[in-house]
């Protein structure tokens, strides 16, 4: 058994601290900013929180809409994130079970999207709302969103069921399963991973977007949160506090998802790319 160089495990160890208080300072930095007073906040610059006051949430959330831009940002999340997940899985297992002409530029196409950033996709999707009434609508925004995460989630997919030995489903219909009911109860629970890790990408992408967000939508009833809160600097009297807090109540739901579902994403990625 080889001994590991306590030098270098003390090395490794202090790397993963410090890019850990890296990552997580702003978000520290942005609960504790939104918890003091408004006086405090320009004055006090200490990283202990305390004395703390929900003043700014108070008026967060009877200055603004930003209830129902949270509302609008979980329906769009959702949805994104329901249809990324049936279109990947059907796309992708038709393309691992059948035979499919231009399969591998099919595949290699959907990639090619991520070479366009959003705001270059987002002109010509405007023109094509507006054509069909999608402008400034919560369905249009959710389209969007899905044209992003889609080609990804086909992809990853298709790693997951190309991998996956075709025998076990054979096995499964030789038991008098038929082929929609072995790939329920067989191909869909050892992909668990890879759903998973499209299902905490589309969410993470919709939840957060913002280019598609403020090109698609205008009035503040159908605002996401990260439109609404953009919207909310320098309107209303709003000040850093109100901001700050909106800011925080947006990480939160990312941080509790990330908590408990973040090794099943990182597992889903790493074997999504060795198997693809």
């Amino acid at each position: 058994m080889v001994k590991q160089n306590p030098v270098r495990k003390i090395v490794i160890y202090a790397l993963v601290v410090i890019i850990a208080i890296y990552s997580f300072f702003p978000i520290y930095w942005m609960f504790i900013s939104s918890c003091r007073s408004y006086r405090e906040l320009f004055s006090s610059y200490s990283i202990i929180p305390g004395p703390f006051s929900l003043k700014s949430y108070e008026n967060l959330l009877s200055m603004t809409k930003y209830a129902i831009n949270f509302k609008n940002s979980v329906y769009v999340a959702f949805m994104t994130t329901a249809i990324t997940l049936i279109c990947s899985i059907l796309a992708a297992y038709v393309l691992t079970r059948y035979r499919v002409r231009g399969r591998q530029v099919v595949l290699q196409s959907m990639l090619f999207t991520y070479m366009f950033p959003p705001l270059l996709l987002a002109v010509p999707l405007y023109y094509i709302f507006t054509k069909m009434g999608l402008v400034d609508t919560l369905w249009g925004l959710i389209i969007c969103h899905t044209t992003i995460t889609l080609p990804l989630g086909v992809w990853l997919l298709w790693g997951f069921f190309k991998a996956m030995p075709f025998e076990l489903e054979e096995a499964a219909m030789v038991d008098g399963a038929s082929r929609i009911k072995a790939f329920f109860l067989v191909v869909l629970p050892l992909s668990l991973p890879g759903l998973l890790t499209v299902a905490i990408f589309s969410f993470l992408l919709s939840w957060t977007d913002y280019t598609f967000g403020l090109i698609i939508l205008s009035s503040d009833v159908h605002k996401t949160l990260p439109v609404g809160l953009a919207t909310m600097v320098g309107a209303q009297d709003m000040g850093w506090g109100e901001v700050m807090a909106g800011a925080f109540l947006i990480s939160v739901p990312l941080l509790i998802m990330l908590v408990f579902v973040s090794k099943y994403f990182v597992e889903g990625l790493t074997a999504g790319a060795m198997k693809g």
